[in-house]
């Protein structure tokens, strides 16, 4: 069942929703802890085409090349671009998984045209810290390694334990390698310091997806006072950062 369910590229959530059963159970079931009553079996046959005597007799992930390795080599591809989303629901799981292959496999993935080959994340982020870009938007992003790969004043998503998945400007200072301030374009919210130390991850954003009815109508009024409002901000950051 876990086979069938990753030929699909369900996580074990929706696979349980479709049939019915609690996460859990479904668990239970890859794991062989349980057994699968007739009825789920029956839903299975349906769904992926596949006899219940097959289901019951065969090990369908018996080949050779299996099909998680063929779908790997499908998601690396002629444009070897592979884009793996981590909805907000996924956050906090994220957090313990994000060096687990298989969590991370167990995740939805996608492609996009207008960047290159290389892999990718794709987070949702929540809250009103960065506005003009609203709720529920879509950060596409690359990893970088460290410090000095983090480029000054422009938008990462960065994992810290502590703060878990945030979308941010990032400020570094020279005098200091050990840190970074976290800025939000939304003025209403204060900078705050981070330790390296206690970050996990840091992504650069490449690119914002966003719906249509996210899109809000600023005011030109309203951007002068924010944009004015983050010339301050850095102004004062930087006179910090001298000191």
């Amino acid at each position: 069942m876990k086979y069938l369910r990753k030929q699909k590229g369900w996580t074990q959530q929706e696979f349980a929703d479709k049939l019915n059963i609690k996460r859990s159970l479904l668990g239970a079931y890859e794991e062989e802890r349980a057994e699968p009553r007739t009825e789920v079996l029956e839903l299975v046959s349906d769904m992926f085409r596949v006899s219940i005597d097959d289901l019951l007799r065969r090990d369908l992930s018996s080949p050779k090349e299996t099909f998680l390795e063929k779908r790997r080599q499908q998601k690396l591809g002629t444009s070897r671009q592979n884009i793996t989303f981590v909805p907000v629901k996924a956050a906090a799981g994220y957090l313990a998984g994000f060096n687990d292959d298989e969590f991370i496999d167990e995740l939805n993935s996608f492609t996009l045209p207008m960047i290159g080959a290389g892999d990718y994340r794709a987070f949702e982020i929540a809250g009103d810290s960065m506005l003009p870009t609203p709720s529920g938007s879509v950060i596409v992003c690359h990893k970088v390694e460290g410090w000095e790969d983090i480029k000054n004043n422009e938008t990462h998503i960065v994992v810290t334990a502590r703060e878990g998945i945030v979308y941010k400007r990032v400020l570094k200072s020279n005098r200091s390698k050990g840190k970074i301030t976290l800025v939000s374009d939304n003025p209403q919210y204060e900078p705050y310091p981070v330790s390296m130390e206690d970050v996990l991850e840091v992504w650069q954003t490449d690119a914002v997806i966003q719906k249509i009815a996210q899109q809000q109508r600023v005011s030109v009024n309203h951007l002068a006072s924010v944009v004015t409002h983050l010339q301050e901000q850095v102004s004062q950051l930087k006179k910090k950062m001298k000191d």
